[in-house]
C-alpha cells in the first residue's frame, strides 16, 4: 500500500515555487507587467492557489523578498552587525555589502519594484517596513547604541534619526539613479556622517 501524498509538503513546495516565480519574473518583466497569471504559469500551479494565499502580486512580491532574505542569511551572507570595536569600519563593511546587494539584480527588481508598490499601497508599504525594513534598523540603532555608550557618538544621538541620516542618502541614490552606488560613495557616506555625530 502506497504513502498517503504528504499535503503540507506538497503545499510549502508550491509556495516556494510561486515565490521563486514571482522573483525571476519581476527580474525579467518588470513590476508593471508581472501578473498573477504568469506567477502561476510559471510556478506550474492555478491561479486560484496563488488568490488563496495572497491577495495581489504586491503581497506575492513582499513574502518572496522576505524568503530571500531568510535564504541569504541561512548562506550566511548576513552573520549579524559587526561590532569590532571599530564603528566606521564596522558602518563601512555593511554599507558596501548593501550597495553589492542594491546592485545585485536578483534584489533590485523585487526591491524597487515593492518600493514603487508600497508607495501608492499604505497597507503594503506598512507591510514592507514592519517586515523587511524595521528588523534591519533595528540592527543599525543596536550597534549605534553600543556605540554611544563606548563614547563614539555624542551622548544626546538620536539612535533612529542617525540611522535615516546615514541610510538615506545612499537609498536616495539608488532609487533616484542620481550617482554611480559604489563602494567609495558607502565609505565617504560614513566618513561625512561620522563628524556629524561625533562627541562634541
Amino acid at each position: 500500500m502506497g504513502k498517503t501524498p504528504d499535503a503540507s509538503r506538497r503545499s510549502d513546495r508550491s509556495r516556494r515555487a510561486i515565490l521563486d516565480a514571482a522573483l525571476a519574473l519581476v527580474g525579467e518583466v518588470g513590476y508593471n507587467k508581472l501578473t498573477i497569471e504568469a506567477i502561476a504559469a510559471r510556478a506550474g500551479v492555478g491561479k486560484q492557489t496563488i488568490y488563496r494565499w495572497w491577495p495581489s502580486k504586491a503581497a506575492v512580491l513582499l513574502d518572496a523578498s522576505l524568503a530571500l532574505a531568510g535564504d541569504a542569511a541561512e548562506e550566511g551572507q548576513w552573520t549579524g552587525f559587526p561590532d569590532t570595536g571599530d564603528l566606521a569600519a564596522d558602518l563601512k563593511q555593511v554599507l558596501r555589502a548593501t550597495v553589492d546587494e542594491f546592485n545585485d539584480e536578483k534584489y533590485e527588481a523585487p526591491a524597487r519594484a515593492l518600493t514603487a508598490a508600497g508607495a501608492t499601497d499604505p497597507e503594503l508599504g506598512a507591510r514592507f517596513t514592519e517586515q523587511l525594513l524595521e528588523p534591519q534598523l533595528a540592527l543599525y540603532e543596536e550597534r549605534l547604541r553600543a556605540a554611544r555608550e563606548a563614547g563614539r557618538l555624542a551622548e544626546d544621538t538620536d539612535l533612529r534619526l542617525a540611522v535615516e541620516m546615514l541610510l538615506g542618502p545612499l537609498t536616495y541614490r539608488w532609487l533616484q539613479r542620481t550617482g554611480p552606488l559604489t563602494h567609495d560613495f558607502a565609505d565617504a557616506l560614513v566618513e561625512r556622517w561620522l563628524t556629524g555625530v561625533a562627541p562634541r
